[in-house]
């Protein structure tokens, strides 16, 4: 459960979270063009970039003196079971509460 936690914590942030899905759309992409998505400056891109290489989200690649980033797909493969794992309890919990808004249409009582 530790590495999902850090997982999630990483994932968290809204820029990170961007950042991870500009790179599950388009594929690996260099520092640079990650940077140039973002309102931010490219040393803040680059403080969160190791966040998400520190918690096993992306994966980085050198070549000469560029660095190209990617999603590693067991980090959302993780998140994905997790989610799964716990859906059951969710659907019960809205069955739950359709039942409840069923007694009262109005929503006069709740």
């Amino acid at each position: 459960m530790n590495r999902l936690s850090t997982i999630f914590s990483a994932l968290s942030d809204a820029t990170r979270l961007s950042l991870v899905e500009k790179l599950l759309s388009q594929g690996e992409l260099p520092a640079g063009a990650l940077a140039e998505s973002t309102e931010i400056s490219a040393p803040a891109v680059s403080r969160h970039l190791k966040v998400l290489r520190t918690a096993g989200v992306i994966e980085q690649r050198i070549q000469g003196t560029h660095r190209y980033y990617s999603v590693r797909p067991d980090a959302l493969q993780q998140v994905h079971r997790w989610t799964m794992d716990h859906s059951q309890f969710w659907q019960q919990s809205l069955d739950r509460f359709d039942q409840l808004l069923a007694l009262d249409p109005e929503g006069d009582d709740i």
